[in-house]
C-alpha cells in the first residue's frame, strides 16, 4: 500500500469536524489535537489580504476560517478523500482551492509564493525536514511567516498506520533545524493540555528571513 492510500484510508474513517464550535462559531482555527483549546489564528497576525498555503489541510475547514478573515488560500493533502470532502464543504466560500498532492511534489511544481504556510499535525511533523523546509522558504514571501503545531517530542499519541516516520524535535533542535534553512525569529510554545489529559502540544512559528 502506497503512503497516500494508506493516508486515504485514515482519512476516510476519520470523524468529520463538528460544524460548530463551543461559542457558536461555524468557522475558527484549532492548533491542538483537543476540540476548543489553544490559542486562535492571533499567532498568525492579520491575514487579510496574504496568500495563505496549508499543506496537510484536512477538511479545509482551518484554511477555511483564514479565508474568511480575508486571505486566500490553498490547501494541499495527500488523501484524496480530504480533498473531496474539503471541496464539499467548502469549495463554494470564495478565495480557496485544494488540491491532492504529496507536499514536496507540490513545492516543486509550483511557481506560486505564500505569505503563510501552515501544518498542523501535518506535513513538517512526517517529512524529512532537510527536504520540506528548503522547499517551503523558496516557495515564501520575504517576512513570510511558518508555522506548525505537532505532539511534543517523546509523547504518546495514535498513529495513523504506515503514515511514515514522525521527525519530533525538541525546541532547541527545531531552533538550529529551522535558522539552518533560511529562518529567523523561531519561537516555540508547548500548550498546556486540557485539565484531565496528559499530552500537550508544540506549536512553532519561525520567518522567511
Amino acid at each position: 500500500m502506497s503512503l497516500a492510500e494508506s493516508w486515504d484510508r485514515y482519512a476516510v474513517a476519520s470523524k468529520p469536524r463538528r460544524t460548530v464550535n463551543a461559542t457558536g462559531d461555524t468557522t475558527w482555527l484549532n492548533w491542538t489535537q483537543y476540540a476548543d483549546h489553544g490559542p486562535n489564528e492571533s499567532v498568525l497576525g492579520s491575514v487579510a489580504g496574504r496568500r495563505v498555503l496549508e499543506l496537510g489541510s484536512g477538511s479545509g475547514s482551518n484554511l477555511a476560517h483564514l479565508v474568511t478573515l480575508g486571505a486566500t488560500g490553498q490547501g494541499v493533502d495527500i488523501a484524496p478523500a480530504r480533498e473531496t470532502v474539503a471541496r464539499e464543504r467548502w469549495g463554494d466560500l470564495p478565495g480557496i482551492a485544494f488540491r491532492t498532492a504529496e507536499a514536496t511534489a507540490f513545492l516543486k511544481e509550483t511557481d506560486e509564493t505564500f505569505d503563510v504556510v501552515l501544518s498542523i499535525f501535518g506535513a513538517v511533523w512526517f517529512v524529512d525536514s532537510d527536504t520540506l523546509l528548503p522547499l517551503i522558504r523558496l516557495r515564501m514571501a520575504p517576512g513570510g511567516i511558518l508555522a506548525f503545531s505537532h505532539l511534543p517530542p517523546g509523547s504518546q499519541g495514535p498513529k495513523p498506520a504506515k503514515s511514515g516516520l514522525r521527525h519530533d524535535r525538541t525546541p532547541d533542535e527545531w531552533g538550529r533545524t529551522l535558522t539552518g534553512h533560511g529562518f529567523s525569529d523561531v519561537r516555540v510554545s508547548l500548550i498546556d493540555p486540557p485539565e484531565g489529559r496528559a499530552v500537550g502540544t508544540m506549536l512553532v512559528r519561525a520567518f522567511a528571513a
